[in-house]
């Protein structure tokens, strides 16, 4: 939407998936340092002790995919972190799976509350959610989900986009003991 001064623009891509198991258990472009082959840490089971090395990851076959498409890398922002994990966290505690929260707070209402932009400014931002277990629930099984999805792969590929903020937390919103939930939270300031 338009809001009534000229260079603001406020627009919203909403999307989400769910990607669960019934387990418990190379291009070159200016832009890119790795393909997709070359990221780490994408095929591990997530723990509270490797999730900067699955974040990692996830931002890795993220920006390999943008060269893909001869897309600017996407960099991490602290801001966009601070709400994708809350917002992972709180889908996990209170057993809920949805871009909206139980309280009614959208993905819009956590990232201005984190800061990274204010609601008056010029801004795109977008959200991506998915909880897995088994292998669906590696960075590299997200990943491949996410890119089955218009909606989600829309957003990794969108070229305004400039910043990733990716929040893991272990557990899934049906069972906090197996699995990681993941959201990843996509902005530009305009």
């Amino acid at each position: 939407m338009r809001s009534s001064h000229p260079t603001l623009l406020r627009r919203s891509f909403v999307c989400g998936a769910t990607i669960a198991a019934l387990s418990l258990t190379g291009s070159t472009s200016a832009h890119a340092a790795v393909t997709k082959d070359q990221c780490t840490g994408v095929d591990i089971a997530v723990t509270d002790s490797n999730v900067d090395e699955i974040r990692g990851g996830v931002l890795c076959l993220t920006n390999a995919e943008r060269a893909l498409k001869d897309l600017k890398p996407l960099r991490e922002n602290a801001k966009l972190r601070k709400a994708a994990l809350s917002h992972s966290s709180d889908m996990v505690r209170r057993s809920f799976f949805s871009h909206t929260a139980p309280s009614g707070s959208t993905f819009v209402d956590r990232i201005v509350r984190s800061g990274y932009t204010q609601r008056n400014d010029g801004w795109s931002l977008g959200e991506n959610l998915a909880w897995g277990t088994g292998e669906l629930g590696t960075a590299r099984g997200i990943h491949e989900a996410w890119m089955d999805s218009s909606g989600h792969r829309a957003n990794i590929l969108k070229p305004a986009f400039r910043e990733l903020g990716i929040g893991i937390r272990t557990g899934v919103p049906k069972d906090a003991s197996v699995g990681a939930t993941y959201t990843a939270n996509f902005g530009v300031k305009l």
